[in-house]
């Protein structure tokens, strides 16, 4: 079984600092990233990926943007920076 990795658009949205949930670097990042986008990027990087939608990350609880659950082995780090520059 791989390991499953979940990603938020908060993780990719340029208009929130590092505090703010931001996890790459702000010249990756995007304005206002979308799941379908984050989803459309894991499946052009060839990899297995599903969207939840109706989640939310646990810091912007009143925000149902949905998340991506991507199968991944390597670090969350690498695959946000694999997906980010495919956004």
């Amino acid at each position: 079984m791989n390991p499953e990795r979940t990603l938020y658009p908060c993780y990719f949205d340029r208009a929130l600092t590092r505090g703010q949930g931001r996890r790459v670097p702000k010249e990756m990042a995007r304005e206002t990233p979308h799941t379908r986008a984050i989803h459309k990027a894991a499946k052009k990087s060839g990899l297995s990926a599903r969207i939840e939608e109706g989640a939310h990350h646990p810091a912007y609880w009143g925000k149902q943007e949905g998340r991506v659950i991507v199968e991944w082995k390597g670090t969350k780090e690498e695959l946000m920076k694999k997906i980010a520059q495919k956004i």
